[in-house]
């Protein structure tokens, strides 16, 4: 079975053949319509040059990832009121990155996924004054600062300075990266 990287270079591979252009073709063309949204994109090429919805999907997500590809999510995300919040996200990546070689860092325009083989850890700028790091601690009972939170990460604590984010938040961190492996 092949991996999805491996999937996304074989669909690369055969876009000029299965599409009839190559994808810096495909993308001036979609970069000439003024569509901004994926489905947008997507519904256009489609209906418009005939291409699969495979491919038009292909085509629409590299279109709008080189879009954004010069724009710096992490700083848009502490610009502004929330900028003093910045040092305490640095520190979060930092430690995460000291758990293991394979963890991974992905930027999206609200927060910051720490991944392994699937997310550990989500970082977001929740308030003003405030920064949610969720944690993958499925099974765990909330308990104090450790709060139940979402679908994508089953817990919450709530970091407000460096002195939040003490001993227990990274160990809650570790556990959670040790279970994403």
């Amino acid at each position: 079975m092949s991996t999805p990287e491996q999937q996304l270079a074989t669909m690369l591979k055969n876009l000029p053949e299965k599409t009839g252009k190559p994808l810096d073709e495909w993308l001036k063309l979609v970069a000439g319509t003024g569509l901004g949204k994926h489905g947008q994109i997507v519904k256009h090429l489609k209906a418009e040059y005939g291409v699969t919805h495979g491919f038009a999907n292909l085509i629409a997500s590299k279109a709008l990832e080189r879009d954004t590809a010069d724009t710096d999510l992490v700083a848009q995300q502490y610009a502004g009121p929330k900028a003093h919040l910045r040092p305490l996200h640095d520190s979060l990546v930092e430690f995460a990155m000291s758990l293991g070689a394979d963890v991974e860092i992905a930027p999206k325009k609200a927060s910051v996924s720490l991944r392994r083989k699937k997310q550990f850890a989500l970082i977001t700028p929740a308030t003003r004054t405030r920064i949610d790091l969720g944690l993958a601690l499925k099974g765990k009972p909330a308990a104090g600062r450790l709060e139940t939170y979402n679908a994508m990460c089953s817990h919450r604590v709530r970091l407000e300075s460096a002195e939040d984010f003490d001993q227990a938040v990274k160990d809650w961190m570790q556990e959670a990266y040790e279970n994403a492996g």
